[in-house]
């Protein structure tokens, strides 16, 4: 089935590079319109978004999320933001005590921001510009938090850089759908296309020909590739400090 909304999804790659112009914050404002009209649990609206234009703020930013070029090359940072902060007034308003303290509030929060987040991309690269996420704004969470002046009940989920596109993104490929879609049941059986993906990836030349050691096999050698590079990355431990940090932040863990 074809239609524009589909074309534009499955010509989604993330942007990394940009021209100079600026984006008009009249563009902002109708993204942002964009993505207000996401789907919101309970019509809560839990979420914010700042937007950042102002170049030292830019570079401050790129330096708390592991100095990526791109942040400080885009003409927009937006900080899309957990936010029960308005929903703490409203109860104040209503002489209600606030409840934030637990993991289903936080949820709620962080759904409405990334869902919010996702209208918001669609929206932006239906107008000919280009995105890319940021989640290492949780590198320094707390830098982040203090350098946009993120009151209690606030919380950054996801960032997203916005701007012109200097030339298309790349395209990559992705998990064949037996892996993603199951009927009726959860497939347990995933090696195969998990196998097929590896391949895929490695073609794209995104690895640029790098060699890693066969598990297992003492000597031996093979393509790196998407196994390996999702492996390394999901065996450690990271942001160790988040769940401490979300606490302060006035977000209960119960």
């Amino acid at each position: 089935m074809k239609n524009p909304t589909l074309d534009l999804i499955h010509k989604h790659g993330s942007v990394r590079r940009y021209k100079p112009d600026p984006v008009p914050a009249s563009v902002i404002e109708t993204i942002v319109a964009a993505a207000q009209r996401a789907s919101t649990s309970s019509n809560l609206q839990a979420y914010s978004v700042v937007a950042v234009t102002d170049a030292d703020k830019r570079a401050a930013l790129a330096k708390l999320c592991g100095g990526q070029s791109h942040i400080v090359q885009a003409p927009v940072f937006l900080a899309w933001c957990a936010d029960r902060y308005r929903l703490e007034r409203a109860n104040q308003m209503r002489g209600y005590e606030h409840n934030a303290e637990t993991v289903e509030n936080f949820l709620v929060s962080a759904v409405d921001a990334a869902i919010a987040a996702q209208n918001a991309a669609l929206a932006a690269e239906s107008m000919g510009l280009g995105i890319c996420y940021i989640g290492s704004i949780r590198n320094d969470t707390a830098g982040v938090i203090n350098l946009l002046g993120l009151p209690k009940h606030v919380f950054p989920i996801t960032g997203m850089t916005i701007g012109w596109p200097e030339s298309p993104p790349r395209i990559r490929p992705r998990l064949s759908q037996e892996v993603i879609l199951h009927w009726e049941s959860y497939d347990i059986e995933q090696e195969n296309a998990l196998l097929a993906y590896d391949q895929a990836m490695i073609a794209t030349g995104i690895y640029k020909d790098r060699q890693v050691a066969v598990p297992g096999q003492e000597g031996e050698m093979e393509a790196y590739g998407w196994l390996e590079h999702t492996a390394r990355r999901t065996s450690q431990p990271v942001r160790a400090e988040m769940l401490s940090i979300i606490q302060k932040q006035g977000f209960g863990m119960k």
